[in-house]
């Protein structure tokens, strides 16, 4: 993996990349070209951020269902730096259940014919968690959620946003410097495509290796040995 690298340093590897002197301070600078890094930095964590799960953002939430239609605010089931819930994570333990995302179109349509049945739904509105049907109290809830904190302090607390010289990232340093690279480039008119052709690909290889991912079963997807409900006849 990579070496822990603070902003500051990678200000500092990038600056003697593009031949800029590189500072002895970055955060409360007035140098132009140190003020723009910063921010072009900061773009960059937004945006690597974006295009993936990174693993190192992934977190789990587990919640005891109450009998009503509204579960709580998200950011008190799962943390205060929710981003959003990861696809097909969403599982009631209880009673092996998964739980299944609706659109507000979908939503208001239950609500309006009063669904009943096995098969619950979610969706998140104003931060919200709503069940439907309204679930049994007592159950637990378990999804798997990313956190939008893609740097953090010196001291651990999550930043979604570069705030001192020793801050640090959550996602890879060697890719934030070679994005940055490509976008102070970008920023100052120079030619830059080489640099951005290099990036993607190692953004696209890193995102294949991240974590520890299954092998792509060209045959279709297994979803584990759950079996339907229901008589099966035995012979």
């Amino acid at each position: 993996g990579d070496a822990v690298m603070s902003l500051l340093t990678i200000i500092q590897r990038v600056s003697k990349r593009v031949g800029l002197t590189a500072p002895t301070s970055a955060m409360g600078s007035t140098d132009e070209n140190v003020v723009r890094m910063i921010e072009l930095a900061n773009e960059e964590g937004e945006e690597l951020f974006a295009r993936h799960d990174w693993q190192n953002l992934v977190r789990e939430a587990t919640h005891t269902t109450l009998a009503t239609e509204s579960q709580g605010l998200i950011t008190t089931i799962a943390g205060s730096d929710f981003d959003h819930i990861k696809n097909e994570t969403f599982w009631n333990r209880t009673t092996d259940r998964r739980w299944y995302p609706v659109s507000d179109v979908q939503w208001q349509e239950m609500k309006a014919t009063a669904i009943t049945g096995p098969v619950e739904y979610f969706r998140l509105r104003g931060n919200y968690l709503f069940a439907l049907p309204t679930p049994t109290a007592g159950d637990t809830l378990a999804f798997e959620w990313v956190s939008k904190n893609w740097c953090e302090s010196s001291g651990g607390t999550g930043q979604n946003v570069w705030t001192a010289d020793d801050d640090v990232a959550r996602m890879s340093e060697s890719l934030m410097i070679q994005g940055l690279v490509w976008r102070w480039k970008k920023a100052q008119g120079l030619e830059y495509a080489e640099d951005f052709r290099q990036y993607e690909t190692r953004v696209e290889t890193a995102i294949v290796r991240d974590g520890a991912p299954a092998r792509v079963n060209m045959g279709g997807t297994r979803r584990g040995s759950n079996i339907p409900e229901g008589s099966w006849n035995v012979s």
